[in-house]
């Protein structure tokens, strides 16, 4: 079918059925918000997103965790004990079925569906004031939680205006003006290595902001002022990797410590708290293929949400929606005679693929770099793949958002899918409907299918915050 006559069948199918196709940014006649529940008001909302999250990887870290810890995830759980709400969520963009972060995280942030690659502007210039932004000015705390940079698209999308996702040093000036109440990642090149020569650290902290760069610090803080926590240069270390590093493990919190902490920080506030907690590393495994990293950071993203749904019990005013932007890589655990035993192999893992490869140098044997695999990863590979490795670092080198080193992770999936029998669709992200959970009140009034940009008024409907808040 010729990619004109889909649309239009689309169109068609989409007008018989009472609302518009999900591209053209417009809200469906039939919003996310169920009528019939008791509709008690929401004082505070976390918002969780385990970015680039396909289904294969919330099953596997569940299946991970009954094996290896004898326990379900928590998010699983929530449907195993019937505890949550559940939809499916059509995750497009306005440029396109398949979404990006910064498109995907403005459709909850904005309310409206933008292009690829924006951030709460429009096709034609249009502004949409983010949500974050019209929940301070309704008198409530703010903030965001992520394992990459602040400034990157997913937190971004729920705090800015801009043309483009790459625009990261701008949006860190853009955070100094909003003064944000807790933010907390990585990204601090944007801050302190600027090509403009500011540095934004010591414009923050004139500001009267307190600037966070390690686990301690972090933890002993307190609420007297706005709070910048910058923890690595880009991105955290994958989990996997934090573990299995005395030093990293002393320098750098945990996601679920930074969810812990920055409620900590917000929850006394009379007015309530509105925060944003993504697993941003979980796309920047699935864009790698990395099995190892995918599942470790997919299991503390649900470390996190055992936090904030024990928080949202004992509170009973908290609204904890859980979700993703978007597949990626369509990851699962395949068939085979040994696919339980090699699954089970991830258990002794010690390292992700990322710091495997980055390990490995170009004038090593393949002998060297067959003990490093078996070192890291408790994986054989043979001489032959060693060699194969080897020659793809003639060419390391040029830009890449997700491997600017040019490292070979794709043939690297595909060896050790041999041995995990955890195997990937492609490297990028999927148009797949995807998972939608609420605990807590307002949860009740979840449809059971909506468009990511329902979201918007969904929250400020629950926390009963004007929806004409302008900018």
């Amino acid at each position: 079918m010729r990619r004109r006559d889909f649309f239009q069948k689309t169109a068609l199918t989409a007008a018989s059925l009472g609302f518009i196709i999900p591209f053209q940014g417009c809200i469906p006649v039939k919003s996310a918000i169920n009528r019939t529940g008791s509709g008690k008001k929401a004082k505070n909302i976390i918002f969780m997103v385990s970015d680039g999250m396909s289904a294969g990887t919330l099953n596997m870290a569940d299946m991970y965790l009954r094996l290896k810890a004898n326990r379900g995830s928590n998010w699983i759980n929530l449907y195993r004990n019937q505890r949550a709400s559940r939809a499916l969520m059509d995750t497009a963009s306005a440029s396109s079925l398949v979404t990006d972060s910064a498109a995907g995280s403005s459709a909850w942030g904005g309310g409206v569906r933008v292009p690829n690659g924006h951030l709460n502007i429009g096709a034609n210039g249009e502004y949409y004031k983010p949500i974050l932004q019209k929940f301070k000015a309704a008198g409530k705390k703010v903030g965001c939680v992520t394992t990459v940079p602040i400034t990157h698209a997913t937190p971004a999308g729920f705090c800015v205006n801009n043309k483009s996702r790459s625009s990261q040093p701008e949006i860190a000036i853009d955070y100094l003006k909003l003064r944000f109440d807790v933010m907390l990642g990585g990204g601090a090149k944007y801050f302190e290595d600027r090509d403009d020569d500011r540095n934004l650290v010591d414009e923050y902290i004139s500001n009267g902001f307190a600037i966070i760069r390690d686990r301690s610090t972090l933890l002993a803080a307190d609420n007297s002022k706005p709070i910048m926590g910058l923890f690595e240069k880009d991105g955290l270390p994958y989990e996997i990797d934090r573990l299995n590093d005395p030093t990293l493990m002393v320098k750098i919190p945990s996601l679920s410590e930074m969810t812990q902490k920055a409620i900590d920080l917000m929850k006394d506030h009379p007015q309530g708290f509105c925060m944003q907690v993504e697993g941003g590393k979980v796309d920047w495994a699935a864009h790698s293929n990395d099995a190892p990293a995918l599942i470790y950071d997919q299991v503390a993203f649900d470390d996190a949400i055992k936090v904030a749904i024990d928080f949202a019990e004992k509170d009973e005013n908290t609204l904890v929606i859980i979700t993703t932007d978007h597949g990626n890589s369509n990851p699962g655990l395949f068939y085979g005679d040994k696919a339980d035993s090699n699954f089970e192999k991830l258990f002794t893992v010690k390292h992700s693929n990322d710091h495997v490869l980055k390990g490995i140098k170009k004038g090593e044997s393949p002998d060297d770099i067959v003990q490093k695999v078996k070192s890291a990863q408790n994986i054989e590979l043979t001489v032959e793949q060693a060699q194969e490795l080897k020659s793809k670092y003639l060419y390391m080198g040029g830009e890449d958002n997700y491997n600017p080193y040019k490292l070979p992770f794709e043939l690297y999936g595909q060896m050790q899918a041999k041995h995990t029998s955890v195997a990937f669709g492609s490297m990028d992200h999927s148009a797949d409907f995807v998972e939608l959970t609420m605990f807590g009140p307002g949860s009740e009034r979840l449809n059971p299918f909506v468009l990511n940009s329902d979201l918007h008024n969904f929250m400020l409907e629950i926390a009963e915050v004007d929806k004409t808040i302008k900018n």
